[in-house]
């Protein structure tokens, strides 16, 4: 059975202390946060798991073997790497750091060692994403393309991030689940319209080295709310709406034809429309599908699907994007290690 200690008990933590603590292979030891209040609810809900507003009584006990941290972003490096210098397996709430430099630190930590890092990149974990990575790795799309995100909503305003790092990272951890394919430069713009806040709106372009482009659109400030992804190749095109009670992937047998003609156009663009399928989705809770992998690796000793090194390419990508915002929308390089 591994312990299992949650620091932060917000937003996310809830969720994290039901699925580990309803998992089969691991029990809550005890919860962090600064809030009495919440801590309140903890206890009421779970009697036997221990309350404390000093993390530092999680990493000295020796009845919890791994820690999630579900803190704001600006905390994630320093209670990450005290984790993992505690001697105990780590998942760190999205993104994994603010900096690639701290999370380049991240992972010579836990590889030293020889921990988990894993980053609570969810979405990964949702059978509606991992179907669509079945469709495109099978070849069923072709030739890719684009790849066009929507992820906007009225709120909830993060104070020490920008827009790009709050809802952007969702869809470029899932691009870089989806994809084999890495960007070569990323192009950002974006504007605050509350003083002194980071940037609410902002539109994020990823530049691939073949004919493949990626785009993203994120927004605090919209009237709607909507999750919906397209991917589009030269065989069938993909929508993926999260919002969707059922069919969150539809197929799209559609696309073009190009046929060589005489004259003055000498290629025909021709349209091809095809029907609709919407595949059946493994519909287990995404962060429960997480918390097993987690225990599973902490267990057999395997670097998880959506690892330090993942949390650090997405890490780099808004880091890069940060800079081109700066730039006013200038394109900023993109230089990748091998993993």
């Amino acid at each position: 059975m591994i312990g299992v200690g949650v620091i932060g008990y917000g937003y996310w933590g809830p969720n994290l202390v039901r699925n580990f603590n309803e998992a089969h292979s691991s029990r809550v030891v005890a919860v962090c946060d600064l809030s009495s209040q919440r801590l309140g609810q903890v206890q009421r809900r779970y009697p036997t798991v221990k309350t404390t507003t000093d993390y530092r009584e999680l990493l000295s006990d020796p009845a919890i073997d791994a820690i999630a941290v579900a803190t704001p972003v600006s905390t994630h490096f320093e209670l990450a790497i005290q984790v993992l210098r505690a001697g105990k397996h780590v998942l760190v709430e999205k993104p994994l750091t603010t900096t690639v430099e701290q999370g380049e630190r991240l992972l010579e930590e836990a590889a030293r060692g020889r921990q988990v890092l894993m980053v609570d990149h969810t979405f990964v974990y949702t059978g509606a994403v991992r179907k669509i990575r079945e469709l495109v790795n099978g070849g069923q799309l072709g030739k890719l393309y684009y790849y066009d995100s929507v992820r906007v909503n009225l709120g909830l305003f993060q104070h020490d991030v920008n827009v790009l790092w709050d809802l952007a990272v969702h869809d470029l951890s899932i691009m870089d689940y989806v994809l084999n394919a890495r960007p070569e430069a990323v192009a950002a713009t974006g504007i605050a319209h509350v003083p002194g806040q980071p940037k609410d709106v902002a539109y994020l372009t990823c530049i691939f080295g073949s004919n493949l482009i990626a785009h993203f659109h994120v927004n605090w400030l919209a009237p709607v709310k909507i999750r919906r992804t397209l991917i589009g190749g030269d065989q069938q095109m993909i929508v993926y709406d999260d919002l969707e009670p059922s069919e969150k992937v539809k197929i799209y047998n559609k696309g073009i034809t190009l046929n060589n003609g005489e004259g003055r156009y000498q290629l025909l663009v021709g349209y091809r429309s095809g029907d609709m399928q919407a595949p059946q989705l493994d519909t287990t809770e995404a962060l429960q599908a997480e918390v097993g992998h987690f225990l599973e690796c902490i267990e057999r000793g395997c670097p998880p699907l959506t690892s330090g090194k993942m949390g650090l390419r997405v890490v780099r990508i808004l880091e890069a994007a940060n800079h081109s915002l700066t730039l006013c929308g200038r394109p900023v390089e993109l230089h990748w290690e091998v993993d």
